[in-house]
């Protein structure tokens, strides 16, 4: 169950504001760039969410991968986005398919300032066990 867990908090962005709002094309976009990352997309989902005083709101793009997820959640009337990335190592090490995957999407947001973090998830502790003895 060990796995990187990426994400990424995107101020500023200074991509065109349709990466913002169309779920459609970000979502397409995401699937792509997860192949050439090397992951494995196995299913997606997209919303929209409604207007607000007449302007686009933001979209939430989700690619389930065969190693686990990528998550986009955006922010038009901030031009702010946030990003999940999170893939298990269990048959291999995808933490470097991972990062290229997070740094792609930065670079299509173009964020003027960007929080990045990544959390080692699942680590095991050695941790001693002693035996419990049980007579016969």
């Amino acid at each position: 169950m060990q796995g990187l867990h990426l994400t990424a908090d995107l101020h500023h962005c200074q991509c065109d504001a349709a990466w913002l709002t169309d779920a459609a094309r970000l979502l397409a976009w995401c699937e792509r760039v997860v192949v050439q990352a090397g992951l494995q997309p196995v299913a997606q989902l997209a919303h929209t969410f409604p207007p607000v005083n007449g302007q686009a709101s933001g979209v939430t793009a989700t690619v389930l991968l065969a190693e686990s997820h990528l998550c986009v959640h955006t922010w038009p009337e901030r031009r702010a986005v946030t990003l999940d990335v999170y893939v298990c190592n269990f048959g291999g090490d995808h933490s470097a398919r991972a990062q290229a995957l997070l740094q792609a999407l930065i670079d299509l947001f173009a964020p003027a300032h960007a929080e990045r973090h990544a959390l080692q998830r699942g680590e095991l502790t050695a941790v001693p066990v002693t035996p419990k003895v049980v007579p016969a």
